[in-house]
């Protein structure tokens, strides 16, 4: 379960530096149209998405192994 948990605090870790990085881009592309500057929004944040995604299934596992070991 520590190893879970080290990997919850890394998948935290991760997704401040993409909102950081979303910021960042934002702010130095502010007012562009161009298909990269759209594409790159778009992929960040399908990262962050996945970030999500990922966080919420290491706290389902993490839920079903604490409540097995409950039941030994």
């Amino acid at each position: 379960m520590q190893q879970v948990r080290d990997g919850q605090a890394a998948i935290t870790v991760a997704t401040e530096r993409l909102d950081q990085a979303q910021q960042a881009l934002s702010a130095v592309l502010r007012g562009s149209a161009h298909a990269s500057v759209t594409a790159a929004q778009a992929a960040l944040a399908q990262a962050n998405q996945e970030l999500e995604q990922s966080m919420a299934a290491t706290l389902a596992a993490t839920e079903q192994a604490e409540a097995y070991a409950a039941t030994l």
